[in-house]
């Protein structure tokens, strides 16, 4: 059986977070930014995370398993609690 590749092309396009959250870039930040507004156009700088509906596509091409932020999110809550307790 031969190995499992991920795809290249998704892997050069988001960052894996040490957490294993997904960041990617919004789309249309990169030219014609003459007709956007300027709420727009700072909107395309932060950081930006996949969505959980698309989180088992990207893990599906990438052969590795991945959180979303809200999954983050729900874990700092339950660790929170367990240190308080």
């Amino acid at each position: 059986m031969p190995k499992n590749k991920s795809h290249k092309g998704l892997a050069k396009r988001i960052k894996l977070t040490k957490t294993g959250k997904v960041r990617v870039k919004r789309p249309n930040g990169r030219h014609l930014k003459s007709n956007k507004t300027g709420a727009a156009i700072q909107s395309y700088r932060g950081n930006n995370y996949a969505s959980s509906g698309n989180l088992k596509a990207l893990a599906k091409m990438l052969f590795r398993g991945l959180r979303s932020q809200e999954q983050s999110k729900a874990d700092k809550a339950t660790d929170l609690v367990e240190v308080a307790a």
